[in-house]
């Protein structure tokens, strides 16, 4: 079922796709082939954060529940080096950086609906060379699918005609108790390292041991004011790897993951002003998780890192899968 949601930039219809199976619900907007809002049986909230207008997602939401890309999280510098030849990209963040694909990502672009069924929706998008700095005209897809178990399955492909980097990722943000924050909340993550950033939240070298430091949560505990970081997984060959699970109200979020990283932030700065989210009223510092698997920001300056290099020939696919349960009491 398709109906109209509102209006992009320039006018185009942007529409909104629901989907049910296994008690759960999800809304999908063609506008960043954003998750909406994610629904189970006997919980009227969404667990997952968003808005009711397309204000919301040209504003302050611009990133809740959208596929980010071509690269998910940060490059470093605005630059990036492909095939001996290097490319100035969109430095959307602080002048400095390139965030979540620049300008005109993924999350900023109307995709198409391909493909509806009861259970699951396949949008596509085509994102041309040289947007945003990226070389290469890039064939995107994003599947979106609710298993028997009601568990919401994320499958992302990409092809490109010329060599460049893509990295895209699933950007939710989740509250699981409907509290105006996450201070109710516990994560786990087997993660046993992480990625130290520097003040541009640019990771500074090799992965760092998680024991010892407030990035350890290998035993469920309350979510800390630092984080805002990578953790290193270990899928091998496509395998689907935990990347953490968080619990609260009674429910518990498990995420795995075929990323060699999930990328793990507080929401510390969300401040949707004036914009109601879906309880009606504004979101606040820290009002959901988000949980992003992806591979390690800033790969095209770190030669050591998992590659996200995509050469012509070849799909990129990229897989999630978000299963929500109720605890036992």
């Amino acid at each position: 079922m398709r109906n109209y949601f509102g209006t992009d930039p320039i006018g185009q219809k942007v529409l909104r796709c629901e989907i049910s199976n296994g008690g759960t619900r999800v809304s999908v907007l063609s506008w960043g082939a954003t998750v909406q809002d994610f629904h189970i049986n006997g919980i009227e909230r969404s667990l997952i954060l968003g808005g009711q207008s397309m204000a919301a997602y040209l504003g302050p939401m611009r990133y809740f529940g959208a596929i980010v890309g071509p690269v998910a999280n940060r490059i470093a510098d605005g630059q990036m080096t492909v095939a001996g030849q290097t490319y100035a990209l969109d430095k959307n963040e602080a002048g400095q950086t390139t965030l979540h694909g620049g300008l005109a990502g993924f999350d900023q672009r109307r995709w198409e609906f391909s493909d509806i069924a009861s259970s699951s929706c396949r949008l596509t998008l085509t994102h041309t060379d040289g947007m945003g700095g990226f070389p290469g005209n890039m064939s995107v897809t994003a599947t979106y699918s609710l298993d028997a178990q009601g568990a919401l399955n994320i499958e992302i492909t990409g092809e490109t005609d010329q060599p460049t980097y893509f990295s895209p990722a699933f950007h939710g943000y989740w509250n699981l108790s409907g509290q105006p924050d996450l201070v109710d909340h516990t994560l786990y993550t087997p993660a046993t390292s992480y990625l130290p950033v520097d003040a541009s939240q640019i990771p500074i070298g090799v992965p760092a041991p998680v024991a010892g430091t407030p990035f350890d949560y290998r035993q469920p505990r309350s979510i800390g004011p630092e984080l805002d970081h990578n953790f290193c997984l270990a899928p091998h060959q496509g395998e689907m790897v935990t990347a953490c699970q968080v619990s609260a109200a009674g429910l518990r979020l498990e995420v795995t993951t075929d990323q060699p990283g999930v990328q793990l932030y507080n929401g510390r700065h969300i401040n949707t002003g004036p914009v109601p989210g879906h309880s009606g009223v504004a979101y606040g510092p820290c009002a959901g998780l988000a949980i992003e698997p992806q591979f390690w920001p800033n790969t095209p300056h770190q030669p050591n890192f998992p590659s996200n290099l995509l050469m012509p020939g070849q799909v990129a696919i990229h897989r999630a899968r978000f299963m929500l349960s109720r605890l036992v009491q």
